[in-house]
């Protein structure tokens, strides 16, 4: 359920042994340490949820649906994605999901599947969050950056509230430490008095939309004020000169007053961030999914660039992935690279960038509706709900009924699932083995292989198998072809290496389906619990050649290329074994950031220039006739996310309320519990009252992890809460990413009138 991957220890039994009776945090882990949130205790809700589904479900003409046969759908999945791809080509199909926060390990096998079907273009959630920040943190630095909060003299937070969210190791723990001591500082910039921003030293508390005007004039008074690091700057970095005249030509009075935030706040941040050792910055859904978000993950890194924190503890690291999620995305692992030359950066209908190998999930409907040639025909989901998690699921409805050709890969009858074609029911993801590839921490970075608890519930498959079936079927491969690699893999590993050499200078064609076929040949000679562990000893082998002073650090020394195969199957053991996780990257200096990024770091971004000086010319945007702002999507206590259905998991009614501030409350003349309604340009909705004094007037939340439809077999279908995205549209999106501006719906909000006696 999330993207940290906490080491857990678990008590197991209740009805069939399947139950997940207590969790506590592991000790021993070498990440977190013992750490533990709420998150991990509702464990249970999501491993016995009642609505799981058995069988392979198909839709009938009436548009009800049936089981069949595991043999059965395979088959027919496989002749009707072969048909879209005669007909239209297989770049028409359209991939999105390929596993949650923290399961990823069914995506590496999904990459064999997306070959054989010949899919050029993907999306995931990342494309609704993250993708903004990674294009500017791509132009600026060509790498992964993240803070060192255990460490960070000032940890400054933008749209962040790690207290629910978390986002870093033992996020709780480090807070709690930071507020104890008195020679660091904590800075949470939010329209919301947030869990976080409580325990802040400084709350920037901006009006709604209003970041990049606050993070410009932050980044002004930088450069008027000559706070930036001279020596940092001439040295580390390239473009000042460009970025500098831009900067010093910002009213920075004027932009207090657009985003609220009195000009002394902005000002003391400046100088703090100048005068600290070190500042770590992390910047999170509250910005990212808001107006100019893509322009406001450049303004924040100049703020801390222009100050020196980079490269140094404390301060924001060049991480050292164990698999880049990015190469991942766009297909660039191994010889599957050159593939990559020849796609389109931009998607084929509305032209919008291609970010990580990702298209935007707000532009996925329009690159189905559209009466183009290049549309999609066929989508294949896995893991993920675009119906219920993507801006405007009316649209995205409509879309999947225009499509030719859908199938869904989850575990239970979801939104997506209930629009599909097929329904292909997976393993939970603690009936097989799994693990994150969000391995974001330096100097020291830990992969762990979590193994499976359970055996996969009867008529289920791991994606694993699910993917092996379809690309054998897809690509024509026999197991008489996988047999010399399972003779060797009998053998050995070493031996194994060899006869994956022998078969790629045979079937060339074959290298990116290698991870279907060691799923086939290795996988039976690992442990019954982690034969999906397979495609991770390539990936070992790959990591040692691709990072060798990282792995060295951490005891996977490789020189000849003997040492590196010896290397390899070192790391590939000891992940294999280690149930507690293992240190696969060890950085000794801090310094070693610098060799892990392309060069000085790039202050100048020319296609953001623009943006800086409209910012000027055009105020925070207002609406008369809708005044609210409204926030859909709130972490809170009570919410984790959609992977957890039953809502038997919301012990508190008020975990799905509006959250509304008292002033507003007091207008409308509504109390807690009252039902008010909401409406926005796209929906509207009935929803109950908590009045807080976390929200600052005009600004309203709603909280995720509600709306969805649980239906326990031969039970009637029951939902609790609202279903954020029936409230928002695919069109308020950034014009550089495409991320929704799912923290900025204008909205008016009406007292509903009770019923009389």
């Amino acid at each position: 359920m999330c993207s940290l991957n906490c080491g857990l220890e678990v008590q197991t039994g209740g009805e069939g042994g399947r139950e997940i009776l207590k969790v506590r945090g592991d000790r021993s882990h070498p990440g977190s340490k013992g750490y533990l949130c709420e998150k991990a205790q509702r464990l249970n809700y999501y491993q016995n949820g009642r609505d799981r589904l058995q069988s392979p479900m198909r839709r009938r003409e009436d548009g009800s649906f049936e089981a069949v046969s595991w043999d059965v759908a395979i088959d027919e999945i496989a002749e009707r994605f072969e048909a879209i791809k005669e007909r239209h080509g297989g770049d028409k199909i359209l991939f999105y999901g390929g596993g949650g926060q923290g399961n990823h390990l069914g995506g590496a096998y999904g990459n064999a599947t997306l070959s054989a079907l010949g899919v050029k273009y993907r999306s995931n959630a990342l494309a609704q969050e993250k993708t903004g920040e990674f294009w500017v943190a791509g132009k600026m630095f060509g790498a992964g950056i993240h803070g060192d909060f255990e460490h960070a003299e000032v940890a400054v937070f933008i749209g962040k509230n790690p207290w629910q969210s978390h986002g870093f190791a033992r996020a709780r723990a480090v807070i709690k430490e930071i507020q104890k001591d008195p020679a660091r500082t904590m800075v949470v910039i939010d329209p919301r008095r947030s869990e976080t921003a409580a325990k802040a030293d400084m709350h920037l508390q901006l009006r709604p939309g209003t970041d990049a005007w606050l993070l410009a004039a932050l980044a002004a008074v930088i450069v008027q004020d000559e706070l930036f690091d001279r020596a940092f700057v001439d040295e580390r970095t390239e473009g000042f000169e460009l970025i500098a005249p831009l900067l010093a030509e910002i009213p920075v009075a004027e932009y207090a007053e657009h985003c609220g935030v009195p000009e002394d706040q902005i000002r003391a941040l400046a100088q703090l961030m100048a005068k600290a050792s070190s500042v770590s910055v992390f910047e999170d859904l509250g910005m990212q999914m808001n107006r100019n978000s893509t322009l406001c993950s450049y303004l924040q890194r100049l703020s801390w660039v222009l100050t020196g924190h980079f490269a140094k503890q404390g301060s924001n690291n060049a991480f050292v992935p164990f698999l880049s999620l990015s190469a991942a995305s766009k297909g660039k692992v191994g010889k599957a690279a050159a593939n990559q030359k020849r796609r389109k950066r931009v998607s084929p209908v509305t032209g919008s960038k291609i970010i990580i190998g990702l298209i935007p999930c707000n532009v996925m409907a329009e690159e189905i509706l559209a009466d183009h040639p290049d549309r999609f025909r066929a989508m294949l989901i896995e893991s993920g709900n675009p119906v219920h998690s993507v801006a405007d699921s009316q649209k995205m409805r409509e879309a999947m009924a225009a499509l030719e050709f859908s199938v869904v890969i989850d575990v239970a009858m979801t939104e997506t699932a209930r629009c599909a074609d097929y329904v292909l029911p997976a393993a939970s993801q603690f009936e097989k083995a799994e693990c994150t590839f969000f391995n974001l921490e330096f100097p020291r970075n830990v992969f762990h292989l979590r193994h499976a608890l359970f055996d996969p519930l009867p008529g289920t498959l791991p994606e694993a198998e699910i993917h092996a079936r379809l690309v054998m079927k897809l690509a024509g491969i026999r197991d008489a072809d996988i047999r010399p690699l399972a003779l060797a893999a009998r053998v050995g590993r070493p031996a194994l290496a060899a006869a994956v050499g022998a078969l790629m200078a045979a079937y060339p064609a074959w290298f990116d389906y290698l991870p279907v076929l060691l799923y086939r040949a290795l996988g039976p000679q690992l442990p019954e619990d982690a034969r999906e562990a397979a495609v991770i000893w390539a990936l070992s082998h790959l990591y040692v050649q691709a990072e060798p002073e990282a792995a060295a650090g951490a005891g996977y020394g490789a020189g000849t290329k003997l040492s590196s195969l010896r290397a390899g199957e070192k790391l590939f053991g000891d992940i294999l074994s280690a149930r507690t996780g293992v240190t696969y990257a060890v950085n000794e200096d801090y310094a070693d950031s610098w060799s892990r990024i392309r060069g000085r770091i790039r202050l100048a971004i020319p296609e953001l220039f623009a943006d800086v000086v409209r910012l000027r010319y055009e105020p925070p945007a207002s609406d008369t006739e809708y005044p609210f702002v409204l926030s859909a999507g709130e972490r809170r206590s009570e919410s984790t996310n959609t992977i957890i259905r039953n809502p038997a998991v919301h012990k508190k009614p008020r975990g799905a309320a509006l959250r509304i501030a008292p002033a507003d409350a007091e207008s409308l003349g509504v109390a807690d519990g009252d039902a008010v309604r909401v409406t926005t340009r796209r929906g509207a909705c009935e929803v109950r009252v908590e009045v807080s004094a976390m929200m600052q007037p005009g600004h309203v939340s709603l909280p995720n992890g509600f709306g969805l439809d649980y239906q326990p077999r031969g039970e009637e279908a029951r939902s609790f809460g609202v279903a954020p995205n029936e409230l928002t549209a695919s069109e308020d999106r950034d014009p550089i990413a495409g991320t929704p501006w799912h923290k900025y719906v204008p909205a008016k909000i009406d007292r509903v009138q009770p019923a009389p006696n």
